[in-house]
This record gives C-alpha cells, sequence and structure tokens, in this order.
C-alpha cells in the first residue's frame, strides 16, 4: 500500500527536527542580570568580611561563585524534568517539606544563627528549609487548585483544605522563628486561590483573619513588637531598636543619583548589619545610587511580568497546572523583593528576607536558580506545543492540497 501525502510530510518534519528547548530571551536576559549584578555586590559588600572571618578577602564571593554553579546544576535538573511530573509529585514535595521542617527544630540536628534555627547542614553547606518549603508549595498549590478548581470556587472548605496544611507548615516556621517565611508561603497559597477563581468575600475574610493573627503575634511577642515601633522612628533609638535601619537609610542618603562608586561604599564595614545578605539592597543605593536602585526594581519587575506573561500563555494552551506553577513563582519573586527592598528603604519592618537570585546564601541561591529553572521549563513547553499546533496545521493544509 503506497503511502498517503500526509503521512509522508509528517515523517519528513519529524526526522529533520531534532528536539529544541526553547528559552525566552527576556527572561534569560533578566534573571542573569540579577545573577551577575548580585555577585557583584556581593563581592563588594563581603571583602572586608572575609577579612575578618577567615584571613581571605576572596573567602565570601567564592563561595557564592560555587553557590551559583551548584544552583546552575541542580536548575539544570529541573529543566530536564517534565511538568506532568511536577503535577504527580506535589503532595509528597510538600508532606517531604513538612518534614524538613519538623527536622530542622530537632535539637543538634538544625543549625541556630542569630537566635534562629533555620538550617540544615548538607554537604557541609547549610541549606535554609523555608526556602525549599516555597518552591514546594507552589507546586503543591498550583497542583491543587488545578484539581479542584470548581471546589475552590464555589465553597469556603476548597480554600479551607489547603489552608490547614499551610497552617501547619507556618506553625513550624514560627518555632524556628521565621515570620516573614510564614507570610511569603501564605501569600503563596491565597495569591494562586485567588487568581484560580476564589470568590472575593471568602477571599477578603480569609486575609482579614490572617491578618488579625499576623497582628496578635506581634502583639505578644516582644522582639517583633520592638522591630515594628522601631520601624516606625528608627531615630528614637538609632544605636539600639533601630540601628539596622538606619544604617540602611544612611546608605541611601550617600548615594544620592549615581553613588559613591562600587566598592567604596562605608556602611558595609561593620556599620550596616548583614551588607552581604538581607540588607544587600543598601550596599547598592549606597554605591550605585539612584540609578543602581531604579535597575535593581526594574529587573524584578521585569522579572515578575514575564513569569506572570508565561502563566497567561500557559493558560491560553489549556496547561492550566503549568500556569498556576508561573502564577506562584511570580508571586514569590515580587513578593519576597518587595519585602526586602522595602525594608532596607524603611517602608516595611524588619524581616530576614533575602533579595531573590542577588543576596548571598547556598540554599537561597540554589532554590531561587530551581525556581527560575522551573520557569524556563513552563515556558518551553507552552512554545513547543504552540508550534506543534502550528505544524499540524501546515501539514494538515498540505494533505488538502495533495487530496
Amino acid at each position: 500500500m503506497s503511502e498517503q501525502p500526509a503521512e509522508r510530510v509528517t515523517r519528513r518534519a519529524s526526522r529533520s527536527r531534532a528536539p529544541v528547548f526553547h528559552f525566552d530571551p527576556v527572561l534569560l536576559v533578566v534573571s542573569a542580570s540579577l545573577l551577575l549584578m548580585g555577585y557583584v555586590m556581593v563581592a563588594s559588600a563581603s571583602l572586608h568580611l572575609g577579612i575578618k572571618m577567615a584571613d581571605d578577602g576572596l573567602y565570601y564571593p567564592l563561595r557564592q561563585l560555587i553557590h551559583i554553579g551548584l544552583g546552575l546544576f541542580f536548575g539544570g535538573i529541573v529543566l530536564m524534568v517534565p511538568m506532568r511530573v511536577w503535577e504527580q509529585s506535589g503532595p509528597k514535595l510538600f508532606m517531604l517539606g513538612l518534614l524538613l521542617l519538623v527536622i530542622v527544630l530537632i535539637p543538634g540536628l538544625g543549625i541556630k544563627v542569630n537566635g534562629s534555627t533555620r538550617w540544615l547542614s548538607v554537604g557541609g553547606m547549610r541549606i535554609q528549609v523555608s526556602e525549599v518549603v516555597k518552591f514546594f508549595s507552589v507546586i503543591y498549590m498550583a497542583g491543587y487548585v488545578t484539581r479542584f478548581q470548581e471546589s475552590v470556587q464555589n465553597s469556603a472548605y476548597g480554600l479551607l483544605k489547603p489552608l490547614g496544611l499551610f497552617s501547619v507548615a507556618s506553625v513550624l516556621l514560627l518555632l524556628e522563628p521565621d515570620f516573614g517565611s510564614a507570610v511569603v508561603i501564605l501569600m503563596i497559597a491565597m495569591g494562586i486561590m485567588f487568581l484560580a477563581g476564589a470568590r472575593l468575600l471568602q477571599f477578603i475574610v480569609l486575609l482579614s483573619v490572617i491578618g488579625v493573627l499576623a497582628m496578635l503575634l506581634v502583639y505578644f511577642s516582644p522582639y517583633r513588637l520592638v522591630r515594628v515601633t522601631s520601624f516606625m522612628d528608627p531615630w528614637a533609638d538609632p544605636l539600639n531598636s533601630g540601628f539596622q535601619l538606619v544604617q540602611a537609610l544612611i546608605s541611601f542618603g550617600r548615594g544620592e543619583w549615581l553613588g559613591v562608586g562600587l566598592g567604596s561604599g562605608i556602611q558595609k564595614l561593620f556599620y550596616l548589619p548583614e551588607a552581604h545578605t538581607d540588607f544587600l539592597f543598601s550596599v547598592i543605593g549606597e554605591e550605585l545610587g539612584l540609578f543602581g536602585v531604579v535597575t535593581v526594581i526594574g529587573l524584578f519587575s521585569l522579572l515578575a511580568w514575564r513569569t506572570f506573561a508565561i502563566g497567561v500563555a500557559a493558560e491560553r494552551a489549556e496547561q492550566r497546572f503549568s500556569a498556576f506553577v508561573s502564577y506562584g513563582l511570580g508571586i514569590w519573586f515580587g513578593f519576597q523583593a518587595f519585602v526586602n527592598m522595602g525594608v532596607n528603604m524603611g517602608i516595611l519592618p524588619t524581616k530576614g528576607l533575602t533579595l531573590p537570585l542577588m543576596s548571598y546564601g547556598g540554599g537561597s541561591m540554589i532554590i531561587m536558580c530551581c525556581a527560575v529553572a522551573l520557569l524556563f521549563r513552563v515556558q518551553n513547553e507552552v512554545a513547543a506545543l504552540n508550534i506543534g499546533t502550528v505544524g499540524a496545521k501546515r501539514i494538515g493544509t498540505r494533505s488538502q492540497r495533495y487530496g
């Protein structure tokens, strides 16, 4: 039997096309820019600290380079995993995250730094468990609203069911304590449910309840209350409770329009606490000025916009799980960056959240690279699906001509 023309076209096309990964150029440029700029600023902010801690000015820059390398390596692994596998693994991954939150609280296993037990030592590297939980939270919540979207839209139970698990995770985070990460995972969960079509009235009620609980946690926790009151007027106690914020504001004030010059800042020299991690944005403000600050804000705005644009494209291609993963990652990147920059500039109370893809830290850098890689995976599958649809239409047109 002779082969049909349409079959010959399909065979020829399949032989001539090798598997191609479709990278989003905007996303690639933005994420690479944040990584590169973050690395340069971490190096600038930590040279003196390396000399003090290890008698080696390159101690922190070299370690951060290793962190980025590991992040790219594990990100490459994430990139190769199909989205259907992530969707099937979501509940198990979230349970693994809860288990890690329990393990980190076991005496002798969790590493305590500055009064908080948030880290596990893996291969000589500290991994902040809350970062892993954020990543798993996005995957789990995206899978949940994909499977139960009708329940989320039409009943309060559909909202409360996943929030029960997230409440457990939040309690475990508060025991570390890590109030900032607890807020982030709740924002991820509620943001995804809102975008999945949760009723506005129910959403407002839940948000109000969470807001009241957060205020009670602040009120009945002396150190959190001090943070809030000092944030409102840091100059009332500039050498104690308001010290961090005062030094951060001095950094921005010294930077003016174009900054004092890369490497020339003085606030990082043991005035500004955690200059290479939580307060890296203040170092950028001092050394690169308003120009550097606007550049960083612009890059994160582009990252958030592109993330949501990929989500919209996935939803149009009827890839609902992939769409909600993109939305969740966008909420995570945008909210955490906003909080970090807001804390640095004095518009939010002090919280220990890193600047995504920029701040020093092994666990944070690896997880953030994996999150961006997952976004690239979503974009690739959507692009491949769209190209396949166009190709199928062309083959159909050719077969009609031959017919």
